[in-house]
């Protein structure tokens, strides 16, 4: 994996999200097994390509950004909820993760081509 210039801050900002992230669920206390089994998750709407380039880069985004766990977690302090938390934390944990390793937003051309390379 080659990284450089602005590319390696997004490796080290996923890196901080993702150490961030697990340090907030251990706080919490949650279950690990639970961290294990969801971590992955946002990873199924890969399926979303079944559907085509275009469907499934708008699939599979919409659950890779901050947009959603944020939606969640602030949907969830409102009503005075804090179940949602350790979710919101696997789900930030994994978007960390994907970002390190250089997965990044797809782009409607292919599922390789991403906004921080082409995979």
């Amino acid at each position: 994996m080659k990284v450089s210039g602005p590319k390696i801050i997004l490796h080290i900002e996923g890196l901080a999200v993702l150490l961030a992230a697990v340090a907030f669920y251990r706080h919490l206390g949650a279950s690990w097994v639970t961290f294990a089994v969801l971590f992955l998750a946002p990873d199924l709407f890969m399926f979303g390509y079944l559907f085509g380039n275009k469907s499934g880069a708008r699939i599979y985004n919409s659950v890779h950004t901050f947009i959603g766990p944020f939606l969640l977690w602030a949907v969830a302090s409102i009503l005075g909820q804090p179940s949602p938390m350790p979710v919101c934390l696997i789900w930030v944990a994994h978007i960390g993760f994907d970002r390190l390793m250089g997965y990044g937003l797809k782009y409607a051309t292919a599922f390789k081509d991403t906004h921080l390379n082409r995979v």
